[in-house]
C-alpha cells in the first residue's frame, strides 16, 4: 500500500464513477431544491444551498439549470417533498457500507436499496448498525498546486480545521461538522473554490480487499449509486493502488 491510500482509491473509484454517472444532474437539482425548500433561497444564507450549487458548478451545470431548481423548489407550485433518509448495512467481504438518500417515497426507496444488498452479497441493516465503523466530518479538498503543505496547514488552522492531509495526490482539510461551512468559506476566499467540500462518512477502521472481493464490492456500490435517489454512498475498504487502478479501467 501507498501513503494514504484510502484517499487515492477513492480517487480511482470517483473517477470511474464520474465518467459513468448519467443521472448526475438529476441527483444534483434534487440536492439544491430540498436544500432551498428547507432553508432560505438565497445561499449567501443557507450554507447547503451555497454547498449544493457549488457541486453543481463544479459538474458544469449551468446558472439557469440552478436557478429554475431553486425557483422550482421556492413557488407556489412546489409538490415534491423530499426527506433525507439514511441506509446502513455489511456488502461482501463485511465491508460496511452507509447509503444517504433523498426520497419522496420512503417504502419505495428501502424496498430498492434492500434489493440492492442482497442481489450483490450483502445484507441490509439497522441504522447504525455500521455507524460506529465511520466519523462523521467536513472534508475540503485542493488540487496539489493550489499551495505547499505547509502553507495549507497554517491557512485551514487558522480558519479553524481540525487537520490536514497533504500528498502528490491534492490537499483533505478535515474539520468537524459545526465548523465545516465557516473553514470551507475562509478557505475559499484565501485559495479560491475547492475541488470538493462536502460532509461524509469518513472510515474509522477499513478493511483490505483482493481484486476478487473489490470487485464485488463495486458493483454492490455501483448499483446503489445508481438509483435515482441515493445521492451518496460510502464504505470502509482499501485496495492496493494497482488493484483499483485495473478495476477502474
Amino acid at each position: 500500500m501507498a501513503g494514504h491510500s484510502h484517499a487515492k482509491n477513492i480517487m480511482h473509484r470517483k473517477g470511474a464513477q464520474d465518467a459513468k454517472r448519467a443521472r448526475i444532474y438529476a441527483k444534483l437539482i434534487r440536492e439544491i431544491t430540498v436544500a432551498a425548500k428547507e432553508g432560505l433561497p438565497d445561499p449567501n444564507f443557507n450554507p447547503r444551498l451555497r454547498a449544493g450549487i457549488g457541486a453543481a458548478l463544479k459538474a458544469n451545470m449551468t446558472r439557469d439549470a440552478i436557478d429554475r431548481a431553486i425557483k422550482k423548489a421556492t413557488g407556489a407550485g412546489a409538490t415534491e417533498n423530499y426527506e433525507s433518509v439514511r441506509y446502513e448495512g455489511y456488502g461482501p467481504a463485511g465491508v460496511a457500507v452507509i447509503v444517504e438518500a433523498l426520497t419522496d417515497n420512503r417504502n419505495r426507496t428501502a424496498s430498492v436499496i434492500r434489493s440492492a444488498f442482497n442481489k450483490h452479497g450483502g445484507t441490509m441493516g439497522e441504522i447504525n448498525s455500521v455507524a460506529f465503523m465511520f466519523n462523521r466530518l467536513g472534508v475540503v479538498r485542493y488540487p496539489a498546486d493550489t499551495a505547499d503543505a505547509d502553507t495549507m496547514l497554517e491557512a485551514a488552522i487558522e480558519a479553524g480545521a481540525d487537520d490536514v492531509v497533504s500528498d502528490e495526490n491534492g490537499h483533505e482539510v478535515l474539520v468537524g461538522i459545526d465548523g465545516f461551512f465557516a473553514v470551507r468559506d475562509a478557505l475559499v476566499q484565501k485559495f479560491g473554490e475547492p475541488t470538493e467540500a462536502q460532509i461524509e462518512w469518513r472510515p474509522n477502521m477499513t478493511v483490505m480487499l483482493d481484486e476478487e472481493k473489490a470487485s464485488s464490492v463495486l458493483k454492490l456500490l455501483d448499483v446503489l449509486e445508481d438509483d435515482d435517489d441515493v445521492q451518496n454512498v460510502y464504505a470502509n475498504f482499501e485496495v492496493p493502488d494497482e488493484v483499483m487502478a485495473k478495476l477502474s479501467a
